[in-house]
């Protein structure tokens, strides 16, 4: 759909499931499938949990502490989470009704989210205290805050947590930073390897800013990952999941309005009074979205949500969250959000609009839209934000997450903010859209089939492209040729569990974004997937082998680029049926079909794969989605920028002239017709003017000596 004031269309990925039900099915013990995975490593001294919001982290831990506690000789556990709220995840659960074989109880005196005061310095003596004495104690669990932690280990010592499980909810709030205590507390924890450490997260993007572990320390952990689309298609009622960003011109307000489904439960994120979209009065704001909605009728006295009467005769309930105002008002209201006998209440409230709450952690089971205005810096905050819309409910079978970003005006004279701001956006749409894609298992061509794999009518055919499907799992298996293996364990690790923190670095280099999507003409897809991309991986894994980095690297570029180029073949698939409709269908299959469309049509070649550019797909949605003069704009912009070679890629440029020699048995040619044949000679050249530069300077300051 378009509309003339607010150029925006639906640029949507759909995620269809199996809907197997999977996900909400346990087994004699109680346990679902990912609590299933990570019990099976209970054993582990360090043990990573990476799974989605709403999979039964909590449980999962209530699982292994347990087992820990009886069968591994540990002497008690500690559950740490960020914050308080978040503690009534680890309250009293009957497990054995379920057939486990213990209870999960904590004593009320030891679930310190509960006690009075607030986790500063200052107050939080009495908390360190109750910790002391639960050390003393021949209680088994205590659970408190990342604060109150932090505060017991600096006075206690470390040495007081000896032979205990500290289990650490919310991982990605922790840091190797020196600033982030929490972090280097854990690492002297490690360093003495005297207590067993359960870490769960379920946004573990390394690539999001600072390290979480050393890499030493991280190699110690074994890692158990359930995916998004594990959980999405084990779901019983929600079978899909669309993502998408809009793009709007003037106040974002007005383009809430076109974006705003007053028939779909959902949860507004405003941005914050700093950021360039917000009107600077957030009160303001919050009320016209409310007036969007529909006529003001006052508010609840019970729940203090207001009422609004929507053009269908409908009255909406809206949680106004933003408002700090009145302080009763607002803690009658997160009461009300919070009630539990309302849990399964679709009709408690329709809307929720909120700032900085409703994120990790919040539980509204019913929620169909999560619609958040401006970029996210954090994509472990886009993915919570997400994880509030996908959590499976009676009757709800789609949901969405719409991400509205500001469009640069195109008499704007200063574009660098406004496309600063729109290449985050979308640099965190791509990463959403490659997370909840399925697992690829990539293998070089002719490798023989895999027993788990259902490749179709026709079986495994060498000779082949061959693409099969997991269904149980979701994930995929293809060939291609002239795919190089990891050799060494850990990179057969990092390309089986790890290629999103690959992927997440590289959306995120600024360099690859601008030219990607909008300096083709001076850019070729080579650049990027070979050279920004090689230098990536060598940066984040320089201890590995170079041919190991080089099976990374290809493995990450095919990861992104078929998803892509599914994504890309959808759009054109669905661009013809929108011809016979008369409307705008993109995203109206599932991704899976995408993928297929792409795999069986070409016999993969990871050359073919590398001369692909990872943001055609996306330069497809902008070019429909953004004002024509705009977007020249930015094109312009971007392209006035001077390119030169820098030395390390000149370098890397010479390398591959190098391998391309050993290949053809010549030096890549300045004159070639072949671009990237002809890019390599001028990283050549370059790199033997920077050479000739380095040497006459050395020779100056040896003549001058």
């Amino acid at each position: 759909m378009t509309n003339p004031t607010n150029s925006y269309t639906v640029p949507a990925v759909s995620i269809t499931t199996a809907h197997t039900g999977a996900s909400s099915k346990s087994n004699e013990l109680g346990m679902r499938a990912m609590q299933e995975r990570a019990y099976a490593r209970r054993g582990e001294q360090y043990l990573l949990i990476k799974s989605p919001p709403a999979s039964g982290k909590s449980r999962a831990l209530m699982f292994i502490a347990l087992d820990k506690l009886h069968n591994q000789g540990l002497q008690q556990a500690i559950i740490v989470v960020p914050e308080r709220s978040i503690g009534s995840s680890f309250a009293d659960e009957p497990l054995s009704q379920f057939g486990f074989h213990w209870d999960w109880q904590v004593a009320p005196q030891w679930n310190l989210c509960n006690a009075p005061g607030v986790d500063e310095p200052r107050v939080a003596k009495s908390k360190v205290d109750a910790v002391r004495q639960f050390l003393a104690s021949s209680d088994r669990i205590l659970v408190c805050t990342h604060a109150t932690f932090r505060f017991a280990v600096d006075e206690l010592g470390i040495e007081a947590f000896d032979n205990r499980l500290i289990a650490v909810d919310e991982f990605h709030h922790v840091s190797s930073n020196p600033d982030n205590k929490l972090g280097s507390q854990l690492g002297e924890l490690i360093g003495r390897d005297k207590v067993h450490i359960v870490a769960m997260t379920g946004s573990y993007f390394r690539g999001d800013s600072e390290a979480v572990l050393s890499p030493t320390d991280e190699a110690r952990f074994e890692t158990v990952t359930y995916t998004y689309y594990e959980q999405l298609n084990g779901y019983r009622w929600l079978k899909s999941l669309d993502i998408g960003y809009f793009f709007y011109t003037g106040r974002y307000v007005n383009a809430v309005a076109k974006v705003l489904d007053p028939a779909l439960k959902t949860i507004v994120h405003i941005p914050s009074v700093n950021a360039r979209e917000s009107l600077k009065d957030k009160e303001r704001e919050v009320n016209e979205i409310m007036h969007a909605l529909g006529e003001w009728k006052g508010l609840d006295p019970d729940t203090g949500f207001h009422l609004i009467q929507a053009a269908d005769g409908r009255v909406l309930k809206v949680a106004d969250l933003v408002d700090d105002t009145d302080h009763a008002r607002r803690s009658r209201v997160l009461t009300a959000l919070k009630d539990p006998a309302q849990k399964n209440n679709r009709d408690h409230v329709d809307v929720i609009i909120a700032l900085g709450m409703a994120k990790e952690g919040f539980d509204w089971i019913w929620c169909e839209h999560a619609l958040t205005i401006g970029y996210r810096s954090s994509l472990t905050e886009i993915v919570q934000i997400i994880g509030r819309a996908t959590r499976d409910a009676e009757g709800k079978e789609r949901s969405r997450f719409t991400n509205l970003i500001a469009e640069p005006a195109a008499d704007q004279g200063a574009v660098s903010e406004a496309v600063n701001d729109m290449l985050k956006a979308i640099s965190a749409s791509l990463l959403m859209e490659q997370v909840l894609a399925p697992r690829y298992e990539f293998t070089p061509k002719d490798s023989g089939p895999k027993d788990d794999f259902d490749y179709g009518p026709q079986g495994y055919v060498p000779g082949r492209s061959n693409f099969g499907v997991n269904e149980a799992t979701g994930q995929f298996h293809m060939e291609i040729n002239g795919l190089s293996t990891p050799q060494s364990p850990e990179a057969t690790r990092i390309c089986k569990e790890d290629l999103n923190e690959v992927v997440t670095s590289f959306l995120q280099d600024k360099v690859v974004l601008e030219r990607g999507l909008f300096d083709t003409e001076n850019t070729l897809p080579e650049e990027l997937t070979q050279l920004r991309m090689g230098k990536i991986v060598r940066e984040r894994y320089p201890e590995l082998s170079a041919a190991d980095q080089e099976a990374i690297r290809q493995h990450a570029v095919a990861a992104m680029n078929i998803t892509q180029q599914a994504k890309l073949a959808l759009g054109q698939a669905d661009a013809n049926s929108a011809g016979n409709s008369g409307d705008d269908a993109l995203g109206s299959t599932s991704l899976i079909d995408g993928v297929r469309r792409f795999v069986n049509v070409r016999d993969l070649d990871i050359d073919l794969i590398d001369r692909i550019n990872p943001f055609d797909a996306a330069y497809a949605v902008l070019a429909k989605a953004m004002d024509e003069k705009s977007l020249r704009q930015v094109q312009d912009s971007i392209a006035a920028k001077k390119i030169t070679i820098p030395e390390e890629d000149a370098r890397e440029l010479a390398r591959r002239a190098l391998l391309f020699k050993n290949e053809r048995g010549r030096l890549p040619a300045l004159n070639s017709s072949d671009a990237w044949e002809k890019r390599m000679a001028e990283g050549v050249a370059a790199l033997a003017r920077y050479r000739a530069q380095a040497k006459a300077k050395t020779e100056k300051e040896a003549s001058n000596g």
